[in-house]
Formats: C-alpha cells, sequence, structure tokens
C-alpha cells in the first residue's frame, strides 16, 4: 500500500549547527526525502567590496583578511598579488619563498578545519575534529610567530610581506613538516576504510564531472569529480612553476572523493614546504612601495588556488589611493551554486553531509 504524503517546508538554519554559519537551506520535504532545495544567504552581509572602495590599497589588506577567516593568509595573497599586477610591482625573491610558505600553511590548516567539521557531520563526534586541530594549532603558532595573530593575519603587503620570518620559525616549520606525514596516515588508519563513514558518503550527492565544469566550481569539490585543474599549475602565479607536487583528484564526484582530495593535498602542501624550504633565499621581503599606492589607470585581476578553489580579485584603478572597482570571486558562492543538484531526492540526514563536504565559509559567501 502506498502512504500519499504532502510535501512540507523546513528551514535548516540560519542559526542550525550543522549549517557552518549563518547560512539557510529552505527543504521541500517528501517524509525524509528532500524534493526541493532554495540556499537562502545574505544573513552576514558587511558590503566589503564597497568598504574597500574608500580605503587605501594597502588598507584593505585586513578586509581580505575576514573574508574567507579560516584561510586568511591566502585571502592577503590574492589581493595583494592583484593590486601588483594592476601598478606592476615586482617581490622580492625571498618573499616569494615565504608567501608560498604561508599559503601553503595554510591550505594545510584550512583543509584539516574543512575534513574534522565534515566528520563531526557525519556523527563521528569530535574525536576526528579534535585530532585535526591538534595539528592546525601547530600551524597557528607558526603564524604566530610570523604575525603576531592565529587568525585574522594582516601579513602580506604590496611589494612582499609585512616583515621577515623570525630564527626560530625554520626550524619549527622543519619539525611539523617531519611530523606532518605521520599525522595524516593516523587520520588514515582511523577513517579511509571506516565502514559507517564509507556508507554515509561513498555514491552521495554526486556531482558529476559535465555539471561541476558548467558551474565554474573548483578547489576539491571540482578536482573530486574527476577534472585536474589547480590555478598553481593552470596558471602559475608567485613562484609556484619551480615546485613538483601532483593534484589529487576523484573519479565519483561523491562526498567521499571531496574527503579524501582534501586529505591528499595535504600531502602535496608538505611536499611543496619541503622544497621551499630548501630554496629559500636570503634577501629582501619587501620593495620599495609608497605607502600610498597610485597605481596607474586600469584594470587587474588576481586569481590563486586557495583551499577552497579559485580565489580572485578583479581591481580598478582611477589612479586615485582607493580602488574605484573591488569585487571579490568567491570559490564558496560559486561553488555553492551545485547544491540543490547534489541534493534533490537524499535524505535530511545526507543533506547534512553533503553540505558539508562542499566547506563553504558564510562570510566569504555574503562579503
Amino acid at each position: 500500500m502506498v502512504i500519499k504524503t504532502e510535501p512540507f517546508v523546513v528551514n535548516f538554519g540560519p542559526a542550525h549547527p550543522s549549517t557552518h554559519g549563518v547560512f539557510r537551506m529552505r527543504m521541500t520535504l517528501d517524509g525524509e526525502v528532500i524534493v526541493d532545495m532554495e540556499p537562502v544567504f545574505g544573513y552576514l552581509h558587511r558590503g566589503i567590496e564597497k568598504l574597500a572602495e574608500e580605503r587605501t590599497y594597502t588598507g584593505c589588506i585586513p578586509l581580505t583578511d575576514r573574508l574567507d577567516y579560516t584561510a586568511s593568509m591566502t585571502n592577503n595573497f590574492a589581493y595583494v598579488l592583484a593590486v601588483e599586477r594592476l601598478a606592476g610591482i615586482t617581490v622580492p625573491e625571498r618573499a616569494e619563498y615565504i608567501r608560498v610558505i604561508m599559503a601553503e600553511l595554510q591550505r594545510i590548516a584550512s583543509h584539516l578545519i574543512a575534513v574534522g567539521t565534515f566528520l563531526n557531520d557525519c556523527g563521528a563526534f569530535m574525536t576526528p575534529v579534535l585530532y585535526m586541530l591538534r595539528e592546525r594549532e601547530k600551524i597557528l603558532d607558526l603564524f604566530d610567530m610570523v604575525s603576531g595573530q592565529r587568525l585574522t593575519y594582516n601579513y602580506m603587503r604590496v611589494g612582499g610581506v609585512s616583515q621577515d620570518i623570525p630564527e626560530e620559525f625554520i626550524p619549527a616549520l622543519k619539525k611539523f613538516v617531519k611530523e606532518m606525514p605521520g599525522w595524516i596516515d593516523e587520520y588514515d588508519r582511523l577513517l579511509k576504510e571506516n565502514e559507517i563513514l564509507l556508507a554515509r558518503t561513498k555514491g552521495v550527492g554526486i556531482l558529476p564531472k559535465e555539471l561541476a565544469i558548467n558551474i565554474s566550481a573548483s578547489g576539491p569539490v571540482l578536482r573530486a569529480s574527476g577534472v585536474k585543474r589547480d590555478i598553481r599549475r593552470a596558471d602559475p602565479y608567485s613562484i609556484y612553476d619551480r615546485f613538483e607536487f601532483d593534484i589529487p583528484t576523484g573519479t565519483a564526484g561523491d562526498c567521499y572523493d571531496r574527503y579524501r582530495v582534501r586529505i591528499e593535498e595535504m600531502r602535496q602542501s608538505v611536499r611543496i614546504l619541503k622544497q621551499a624550504m630548501e630554496q629559500l633565499p636570503k634577501g629582501k621581503v619587501r620593495s620599495d612601495v609608497p605607502h600610498l599606492t597610485h597605481p596607474p589607470v586600469g584594470e587587474a585581476y588576481g586569481h590563486i588556488e586557495a583551499p577552497r578553489g579559485e580565489l580572485g580579485f578583479y581591481l580598478v584603478s582611477d589612479n586615485s589611493i582607493a580602488p574605484y572597482r573591488f569585487h571579490v570571486r568567491a570559490p564558496t558562492l560559486i561553488n555553492l551554486t551545485a547544491l540543490r543538484d547534489m541534493m534533490v531526492g537524499w535524505k535530511v540526514a545526507d543533506a547534512i553531509i553533503i553540505f558539508g563536504s562542499i566547506d563553504i565559509c558564510v562570510a566569504e559567501v555574503d562579503r
């Protein structure tokens, strides 16, 4: 006997613990089955893009920290890269290496949060995320050494970085790089073949390769669907063309693949860190750039491979001390456009896992 039910609407968020911030999912359900889903954001909008148009080019850097606050270093990196392209500024070799070191440390720290909270959503309550927070704290200690901050760093500068790394930084980094592969192996022993994790993530929330390309997805979300695209290779910036590393990809484009890609990317970041330390030259860490930068009239787009995907800054200059136009290409916002297609047909319990596998930061979505 078929029981006829009426669809009903349930709001998840904007204050639900599994929405990873003030994000709302308006779900239409038939029993436990999702028949439609509308993402609703805008609760955190702070007008960063308009605020930046009233600040100096250097004064905009702290605003970038607050976009994706779990990956502030890479936000700094993408923005100063755009300004340097706009103004034709060259960065010293040592500063380029320091930037890469900070960016790869930030990638690991961000993926640790992404994987840990995702596993929490899957029902592995607290143990994996606490393991991963343990290693993240070591990275935050390194960031604290160079910037004095543990979340919003304001470390990159137009033309380089704000200050050189202290004497104790490299020894501490070497220790971290030596230990981190062992910790990743520990995560794998705990999780990779875990039958509950496999049951809840394998084949769930599939994002087909064609759809991933069509919505302009990027980062681990795109690569999990089998697309081998990484801006560090596709459009090399800074000095990434000097390093050897692989681009991990998935095959199914499901929640499990998105988790595995992030784990493997951490291994590749460790490889890059080893090479960067070995090649680190002496010298200046910042070009002689005026405090009030006046780029010539024109426009520039600087983009990088941030932990969540392609992070880009589009800047327009009218030769004043502030950007005439400041726009952010936030990877999380673009990746979220596939959320409905990934959820329809699955159940409420699966929705939490699918959403968690995208790895969003709402401050980057709303800006």
